[in-house]
């Protein structure tokens, strides 16, 4: 068994196995080869290098769309972070103004305190709740 650089052994993706068709393809090829002798071998070869050709476009296409879909994933947890880190600021922001109000405003200053942060507290930890319900 080969192993990476690393001296792991490779996945089993990391291992492609020729697919039957290709398979089946080839065999076809040699076969011809033999029947119809070495003056068809460069059009015998020149069909089995445009299908090895079509099957590496095709995986490629496919491997890009599979880092496409990850970074896609990824860019949308980037903004989601984005979005509670610029909320946390403004709830900081517009707190310490709201606290000099409520504080001045209601007697016992204390409780005029304490409901304005649970207010601002209940709104980051209702959008914290819902970013992780959206994850699931």
């Amino acid at each position: 068994m080969s192993q990476s650089p690393y001296g792991v052994p490779p996945t089993p993706r990391e291992q492609p196995r020729p697919a039957p068709q290709t398979r089946t393809e080839v065999d076809a090829a040699l076969a011809a080869r033999r029947e119809l002798g070495p003056d068809y071998e460069d059009a015998i070869a020149a069909g089995l290098a445009e299908r090895v050709e079509q099957l590496a476009a095709a995986r490629s296409a496919e491997l890009q769309q599979v880092a496409a879909s990850g970074t896609a994933a990824e860019k949308a947890e980037r903004e989601a972070r984005t979005q509670r880190f610029v909320l946390g600021i403004i709830s900081l922001a517009v707190g310490i103004p709201i606290t000099a109000i409520s504080a001045g405003g209601v007697e016992p200053g204390l409780l005029g305190v304490a409901v304005s942060w649970t207010g601002i507290v209940g709104v980051n930890v209702a959008v914290a709740l819902g970013a992780r319900r959206q994850r699931r």
